[in-house]
């Protein structure tokens, strides 16, 4: 097992184990469909490159293009 996964730094880094798992996803697809990735590879596995790049602070989440709470409930019409 990804030793990174066992702790939770990468859950409180990003703001939860739901966004971990969203870019985990969608960095992963980029990789499939001929990404390059941002640290060396070294025979390991994508999972693993997608890790040590969130470690690394190579990719992560914007908040500024990334709805909050708040905004979700806005966009569709519910009281706070």
């Amino acid at each position: 097992m990804i030793e990174a996964l066992k702790s939770d730094e990468i859950v409180h880094r990003l703001g939860g184990r739901f966004k971990v798992c969203a870019l985990v996803q969608h960095r992963w697809g980029e990789l499939i469909n001929g990404a390059r990735p941002l640290v060396e590879r070294n025979g390991r596995s994508d999972l693993e490159v997608i890790m040590d790049e969130i470690l690394q602070g190579k990719i992560g989440i914007d908040r500024e293009k990334s709805p909050g709470i708040t905004e979700a409930k806005k966009a569709l019409g519910e009281e706070l």
